[in-house]
């Protein structure tokens, strides 16, 4: 398995748990292993063997300086040679869901560069490569583009988690004709059972913040983009609390505390002394924890709208990407979403008062909607074993 694990972000960890439970279950005697971002971290969590999904050419000495020179060529030739020493031993490789073919907050240089150097290895040794369930585009970037979508060409398994992935992939030239769509992977797995409210006359409202500084987060004005998200959130949270609601604040990457901190202080500015509810989570199952403590969510991260659908919570959504339109559009919630750089707190608050008394029949319909990914998890399922782990 190969992917952005073991770095902090709940939602792509889902994806890596939900893979390895499914092998697990239905191939138990397979050996299992991960290439990823932070192998200790992968290897302690779900205790398979890991490794990195590079090694870095050497940077001291004699050896460092002639790397240099020769524009680290010698560096990535012997990256790639290990590359292809440690994938021979596997006789499929897989990408198990994520955005992995989009360049959000990604240089070409990075993991673009890195899927297909992957795939390429892959290809040269025979072993098969399928993309499951996968999130596609927007890749900004020309180069990423190329590197991204060249990778793709040589898998022999490819599905989308949704409509607009593979629609991605046609417009810039990619032929899907044999590509199937199925839900995220996150939707394959337990959901925990709903805790009983403490306060019956009171909406608990969940509010999914993320340090979002921008499409490519390291581009100039990425802080003030986060800036005015959270001022704009914190204007909303105050409605909430001034309307007698109970506020809980959720992540979905560690790198969100940041914004949590600042959203209170900005809150507390407001309105100083507000209790807004916080707790600490290791997961995707940990969210999904505290979304069954709340009523009605609003979010922003992809997989806290997931985590909020898969307990059958009411949504708004203020989104940085297609996905989440997408997302809430099967789920009926076309109407719940603004864009995460340009939403207007006043419609926001309109939004949130007509989901509220709408709230019954929203739930109705996405519990109806989850029993159609779940069948549809278990067809993927099933095409896997009979068609590319066999």
């Amino acid at each position: 398995m190969f992917g952005l694990f073991g770095s902090g972000n709940f939602g792509n960890e889902g994806s890596l748990e939900a893979m390895v439970g499914f092998l697990r279950r239905e191939r138990p005697e397979a050996d299992l292993s991960c290439v990823c971002g932070e192998p200790e971290v992968v290897k302690r969590t779900f205790g398979i063997e890991t490794s990195p999904i590079r090694r870095n050419g050497p940077a001291a000495g004699l050896s460092g300086r002639i790397n240099r020179l020769l524009l680290k060529i010698p560096g990535k030739l012997a990256d790639f040679a290990q590359t292809v020493s440690r994938i021979r031993k596997s006789d499929v490789m897989i990408f198990p869901g994520t955005g992995i073919l989009d360049d959000f907050g990604e240089r070409p240089a990075g993991m673009p560069y890195d899927i297909l150097k992957w795939c390429l290895a892959a290809r040269l040794v025979g072993t098969r490569i399928a993309f499951v369930s996968i999130g596609a585009g927007p890749i900004r970037n020309r180069l990423s583009r190329l590197l991204m979508t060249s990778a793709a060409r040589l898998a022999h398994y490819r599905s989308y988690r949704d409509l607009q992935s593979r629609e991605f992939m046609e417009s810039v030239g990619f032929d899907t004709r044999g590509d199937a769509i199925y839900p995220d992977l996150a939707f394959g797995l337990p959901a925990p059972i709903r805790s009983p409210r403490t306060r019956p006359e009171a909406l608990k409202v969940g509010v999914g913040i993320m340090a979002y500084r921008g499409w490519y987060g390291f581009a100039e004005g990425g802080q003030s983009i986060l800036t005015g998200y959270i001022g704009k959130l914190a204007r909303f949270v105050v409605h909430l609390l001034d309307s007698g609601h109970d506020v809980r604040l959720l992540i979905g990457d560690e790198e969100d505390s940041i914004a949590v901190d600042a959203l209170r202080a900005a809150v507390d500015d407001l309105r100083p002394g507000s209790r807004l509810a916080h707790e600490q989570v290791h997961s995707l199952g940990d969210v999904m924890g505290q979304m069954a403590l709340t009523d009605i969510v609003v979010a922003t991260r992809f997989h806290n709208i997931v985590c909020a659908l898969m307990m059958r919570r009411p949504t708004i959504s203020l989104s940085y990407a297609r996905k989440n339109d997408v997302l809430m559009e099967e789920m009926g919630l076309g109407e719940y979403c603004q864009h995460v750089e340009t939403f207007n707190v006043e419609t926001l608050i309109a939004q949130f008062s007509q989901l509220a008394a709408a709230r019954k029949k929203h739930e109705q319909a996405i519990g109806e909607r989850l029993v159609e990914f779940r069948e549809q998890v278990d067809r993927q399922d099933a095409c896997l074993l009979s068609g590319v782990i066999g």
